[in-house]
């Protein structure tokens, strides 16, 4: 699925495709998704999304990584 997010989407959790919580939907921007990821995420799981610079507040989440979105989260396919 290539998601298309809308301001709807602020506030959602993010999760990945066992369902753990990776982080929220901060804000959404012409259409993408940035999100604030939860402190306990791993790097490895950061490198799988393209999260490099663990000094950022906020990602970048790639549409295209998205399997559904429902009224109350994101939710990732596998990474």
């Amino acid at each position: 699925m290539s998601a298309n997010f809308t301001a709807d989407d602020e506030g959602k959790r993010v999760v990945n495709a066992q369902g753990d919580e990776i982080g929220v939907v901060h804000d959404v921007e012409r259409g993408t998704a940035h999100v604030k990821p939860d402190p306990g995420m791993t790097d490895t799981i950061k490198s799988k999304l393209g999260w490099g610079d663990a000094d950022d507040e906020t990602y970048a989440l790639d549409a295209d990584s998205v399997e559904r979105i429902t009224d109350d989260e994101v939710r990732l396919g596998r990474l």
